[in-house]
């Protein structure tokens, strides 16, 4: 009796949406949903918000992953008039990996705030700064510049990535010729996108690309261009950020038509200069990924949304006659009813309310802690290991992206690496995460030549995660964390859900501004601390 009375009756009792987990999907929804004026009840087990979006210290991290790594339980129950399904936890971590070379960071636990999905950045002319502008959520988080993006090989060798006219010219890497080639193939481009946009222009034929070209894959489009190698490797995985390696023909898995690639060359180039403040094309958020799912939920509260943490959902509850959604069981024994129910992906019940995924896919993750940056006046940058640019048979790129401690991540001195790579299993996912490993950093021991080049490593949890899509019901589920660098896939998904919910109202109508101006400034509105 002791162990429900410190559970606190929740009230009102019956709701028009009930949200379970605090992730980054569900907290859009809740706001989208509170803002149509929708009653939203928004809860959560653990004591964070965030779930699986979350950035946590040192030690919550391992516990939150060893946690949600265990084999779940089943249970179903039937009283007079309803059915008692029980609610089981998905494990969505396996073969997790830690390793500490260095006792004293434990002391240090408290000041790192390490991102569960990442790496992640935002691009500043991409869906998630839209709809923080969209949903005013951006006055709830403060962003910095990624200071360089770098392209790496197999020598522990990294180069800029040339992503602009002006980084062309200044790169000390590319021929003079590859400039020429780069340039060319940018500014065809800019003339495409251009021309496309000029409805009652005449369009020059000599400034579009074909629709055969545009239908056709990238990979042969760039072959067309008779761009080298390195020159079209740049365009294809540090630009365009392609997973698969396009040059392996039929077994490639995802193949990027002209169209998709020339759509990702645009979103990094308009990115690109959007604010004043904003040296480059990407940003993150100050004291980590985890910010950007509490900002909605400040918004979902602003619009009447009521919050409880701590207060896990044991079992859902449905109409015995129908088999239709009726509400859900709390561990404090409370009950309660709501006519839609969302629930983050970690939670499961055995039941046609929930569509069971079928060939999950795989997302090998690593998180590294060490005490130097891999360029000595660089704090925040993005490397990319194209396919087959560590090992011969590295088939997905690598990414990598480095944090330093302006950005309230971890202690002065200290820089995480968070690091991920597509794979089929975790044999896979995890030859590609040491591969990376071994070739950014050396493994920290009382005998560790200070003379040694390249970071030290002081920590790394290493782990599988699962990548499951979302999926509509009577009970709504939302997608796990996916591979991309960007939340755009993930916003996507989440607005389908919600039009889904609630087909007849906006997902986040456009701001009215007093000053009879619609129009956000982008200048003001996004916060990038300097």
């Amino acid at each position: 009796m002791a162990e429900t009375e410190s559970y606190p009756p929740i009230d009102p009792t019956n709701f028009d949406l009930i949200v379970v987990g605090t992730g980054l999907p569900e907290s859009i929804i809740a706001a989208a949903a509170s803002t149509a004026g929708k009653t939203v009840l928004h809860l959560d087990p653990n004591p964070f918000y965030g779930s699986h979006y979350s950035s946590l210290t040192l030690q919550d991290l391992v516990s939150f992953l060893n946690s949600h790594s265990e084999i779940p339980k089943t249970n179903s129950l039937q009283s007079d008039d309803t059915t008692i399904l029980h609610v089981n936890a998905r494990p969505l971590y396996s073969d997790v990996e830690i390793s500490s070379y260095d006792d004293s960071l434990e002391e240090h636990s408290r000041k790192f705030n390490l991102d569960l999905s990442g790496p992640r950045v935002l691009f500043c002319a991409d869906l998630s700064v839209n709809l923080l502008l969209q949903s005013t959520a951006n006055q709830y988080v403060e962003f910095k510049n990624i200071d360089a993006s770098y392209v790496g090989d197999g020598n522990g060798n990294i180069m800029n990535v040339p992503d602009s006219k002006s980084a062309v010219f200044k790169d000390k890497t590319l021929k003079y010729s590859e400039k020429n080639q780069l340039n060319s193939f940018f500014k065809l481009v800019q003339g495409h996108l251009e021309a496309v946009k000029s409805v009652d222009v005449v369009i020059d034929d000599g400034k579009i690309i074909s629709d055969e070209d545009l239908e056709s894959p990238f990979v042969v489009f760039l072959d067309k261009m008779k761009l080298p190698p390195k020159i079209k490797s740049i365009i294809l995985y540090a630009i365009a950020m392609v997973d698969y390696d396009q040059d392996a023909g039929e077994s490639c898995k995802v193949i990027l038509k002209t169209k998709d690639g020339i759509d990702r060359l645009a979103l990094y180039h308009s990115s690109v200069g959007r604010f004043p403040n904003a040296l480059g094309a990407l940003i993150y958020p100050i004291y980590g990924q985890g910010e950007l799912p509490q900002a909605f939920c400040r918004r979902a509260a602003v619009k009447g949304c009521l919050y409880v943490l701590r207060m896990p959902v044991i079992s859902v509850l449905l109409n015995k006659d129908s088999g239709s959604y009726k509400g859900v069981k709390l561990v404090s024994g409370q009950e309660l009813t709501s006519d839609k129910l969302v629930m983050d992906p970690s939670f499961t019940i055995t039941s046609s309310l929930v569509n069971s995924p079928s060939n999950v896919s795989k997302l090998a993750r690593g998180i590294c802690i060490t005490k130097s940056s891999l360029k000595p006046d660089i704090s925040n940058c993005l490397v990319i290991y194209p396919p087959r640019s560590l090992y011969p048979d590295q088939t997905t790129s690598i990414r990598i992206l480095q944090l330093g401690s302006n950005l309230a991540v971890c202690p002065s001195g200290m820089f995480v690496f968070y690091i991920s790579v597509v794979c089929d299993n975790a044999l896979e996912g995890k030859k590609s995460l040491h591969a990376a490993i071994d070739n950014l950093f050396s493994v920290h021991t009382n005998e560790t030549d200070s003379k040694e080049l390249k970071p030290t490593l002081l920590w790394s949890a290493l782990y599988i995660q699962d990548l499951i899509e979302g999926s509509v019901g009577p009970v709504v589920t939302t997608p796990t964390p996916d591979g991309n660098l960007n939340y755009n896939d993930l916003l996507d998904a989440t607005s389908k859900l919600f039009k889904k919910l609630y087909p007849d109202d906006e997902f986040f109508p456009e701001t009215l501004n007093t000053d009879s101006s619609d129009k956000l400034e982008d200048d003001s509105e996004v916060v990038l601390d300097s």
